[in-house]
């Protein structure tokens, strides 16, 4: 939706998303650089050749399906289809916290190896829990918005011309689906990849 045609209210709010959604990019790649520079200056340490667990692969999936759902919540939105707004705004959440499982079974499979035998503040594998969990956390507050979001509309709070939160729980969606696919390339290309 153009800012010329929104409502003072939504525009304050689509301004507000838009600065908070950047001040996180901030964030992510200033942890990322420090990663990566971290990573190179321990290339030649064993630990950083551990592999990754494959569960993080397989939720990564999950988290383009999540992304997804939450993007054809914002059509059917459009086109005045609150149920099925709702109902797809209700799978994505259900979706998104089988995700933080998967992601948490993952850390643990990650802690529990040999990569970080000498504690979590040895090595790359330390980094990548670090980040990890940051991440994590994001997706919680995510979690709960997308909950939040889809009791609303299936209360019918959202229509054709009032849905910027749908709009923002998609777009939110999406940098967190770009910020995990960034951090599991850098997390491929300075480890030994994943088990598979």
């Amino acid at each position: 939706m153009p800012l010329a045609v929104m409502l003072p209210n939504d525009r304050r709010q689509h301004l507000g998303g838009m600065l908070f959604l950047i001040s996180l990019l901030v964030f992510f790649i200033s942890s990322l650089l420090l990663y990566a520079i971290y990573a190179m200056n321990r290339r030649d340490d064993p630990q950083s050749l551990a592999t990754l667990p494959s569960g993080f692969l397989i939720s990564t999936l999950f988290l383009v399906l999540i992304s997804g759902m939450v993007h054809a919540a914002t059509r059917t939105v459009r086109r005045d289809r609150s149920a099925g707004t709702g109902m797809l705004l209700a799978v994505s959440a259900v979706l998104a916290s089988i995700f933080m499982g998967m992601q948490f079974y993952a850390m643990t499979e990650l802690l529990g190896g040999e990569a970080l035998q000498g504690g979590t503040g040895k090595g790359v594998a330390g980094m990548i829990v670090v980040l990890a969990i940051l991440h994590a956390l994001h997706v919680a507050g995510g979690v709960i918005s997308l909950g939040i979001v889809s009791v609303r509309s299936l209360m019918g709070k959202y229509d054709h011309e009032r849905h910027w939160p749908v709009d923002f729980a998609a777009q939110y969606w999406h940098f967190l689906d770009v910020v995990w696919l960034c951090m599991l390339a850098a997390f491929w290309f300075t480890t030994g990849g994943f088990e598979i």
